[in-house]
């Protein structure tokens, strides 16, 4: 019997957790990556995370076994083409041959990495960790060990967005070949033993559009540090500043109905805008900051710490999350947890996630630049409901998320697992 198939019910357990995106500042993958593994270390238990780049920046105790990719979409050359000299193994043929049919190969040929990885040391873990990535390889991998799979939500909801928002049908038609790994995702998605995803309304969504069983998706939510995200002393808030954070230049973000309302805000009064995140050239956000001539009021802002970004969020006077959709939105929360009030739309799990409008957050429709412009105006105007509403959310996220929680409750499924799949190892 190997050492994977001790009781579920004994103490510490060793996970390998697979991540193959971890964008350290940006971006919910990378922010989920580094707090949780830290978390379930906290708490007695031994996490190694496999990642491809941009490698995840992980506690000291977390070690980081590097799955180097050949990095054809990243932020300095995206879409470059890797040289023949290259592609060193078959994974990297993989890789290559998947990208230059116009596929994100990224997700699969990290997990036949991973798979590569584990399959000569898989006795060293307990089980497996994935986050998201939902690649061939998982079914390779769980064959070795139990795995359980976090599904944040379907991609396949930006696939439609991005699909619905292609400015001209040869757009259109790039984004479904770019997007085609969502068949290989839904496929491996509904061959799990364990979902585990962030919020009820991303657990619907994963059994409609994955076609996973119901009674398989189980939901944690994420968390926050509120001891960390918290108003920083001194700090004061700048007059007319609203803080957003946008990981990625895709339609579901919203970006442009924000940018859209901010020009009609700044009509009859002092706005600007610091955005988390870099700008990506020749994108639809940079052609309407220039449409609309907005560039001397938007602020770009990325690779800097959680506290700097702690401090961003104390000098604002609003936050905003302008999705068309969220499976959670972990930005959300962290403007909550300082104290920052939020406007919010009403896409995805958004609502579930900030609580009711003029408490806790404010909300509008999700794709309504006007309804946006509105609430930003009313908010401007009243410091009060500002000051309560920002108290609020952060009572909010105290009472509610933490990331000890999540990975308390993280652990209450990785012992499920153990018990329901151990036979199959015996």
């Amino acid at each position: 019997m190997t050492s994977h198939n001790r009781s579920a019910t004994d103490g510490p357990l060793r996970i390998a957790y697979l991540s193959y995106r971890g964008k350290p500042h940006v971006g919910g993958q990378g922010v989920y990556t580094r707090h949780l593994t830290k978390a379930l270390v906290d708490l007695g238990h031994t996490v190694e995370v496999l990642g491809g780049p941009p490698y995840p920046h992980l506690d000291d105790r977390v070690p980081l076994t590097k799955l180097p990719s050949l990095e054809t979409f990243n932020d300095q050359f995206p879409m470059r083409k890797p040289r023949m000299f290259e592609l060193k193994d078959r994974w990297d043929w993989i890789e290559n041959t998947s990208f230059n049919l116009g596929n994100f190969p990224e997700p699969m040929a990290f997990s036949w990495r991973a798979w590569d990885n584990l399959r000569t040391r898989h006795t060293d873990f307990d089980l497996i960790h994935d986050n998201q990535t939902l690649g061939w390889g998982l079914l390779g991998l769980q064959k070795l060990l139990p795995v359980l799979a976090t599904i944040h939500h379907p991609i396949t909801v930006d696939r439609r967005l991005e699909i619905e928002h292609a400015r001209s049908l040869t757009e259109q038609i790039g984004k479904r070949r770019w997007y085609a790994f969502t068949r290989m995702q839904t496929q491996v998605a509904k061959r799990m033993d364990r979902v585990m995803t962030v919020s009820e309304n991303s657990k619907v969504d994963i059994s409609a559009d994955h076609k996973v069983d119901i009674d398989k998706i189980h939901v944690v939510p994420v968390g926050v540090d509120p001891e960390l995200f918290k108003p920083v002393p001194g700090v004061g808030r700048v007059p007319g500043r609203i803080i957003t954070t946008a990981s990625a230049d895709v339609a579901m973000k919203g970006l442009v109905y924000l940018l859209e309302a901010a020009a009609k805000v700044r009509a009859d009064r002092h706005i600007e805008i610091v955005i988390i995140g870099k700008p990506k050239e020749g994108s639809k956000t940079e052609a309407t900051l220039r449409d609309l001539g907005l560039t001397d009021v938007v602020q770009f802002i990325s690779g800097v710490s959680d506290e700097r970004i702690v401090e961003l969020y104390s000098e604002a006077e609003l936050a905003c999350v302008p999705s068309l959709y969220e499976g959670f939105s972990l930005p959300a929360i962290e403007a909550m947890s300082c104290a920052t009030p939020l406007i919010a739309t009403t896409g995805g799990a958004l609502p579930e996630v900030t609580g009711a409008h003029g408490e806790t957050c404010l909300q509008v429709p999700p794709g309504d630049s006007d309804a946006l412009a509105q609430m930003i105006r009313t908010a401007l105007d009243d410091p009060e409901l500002r000051q309560r509403v920002g108290e609020a959310g952060r009572q909010r996220v105290i009472d509610q998320w933490s990331w000890t929680h999540t990975a308390n409750k993280t652990v209450d499924q990785y012992r499920a697992l153990l018990e329901e799949t151990s036979p199959r190892y015996a």
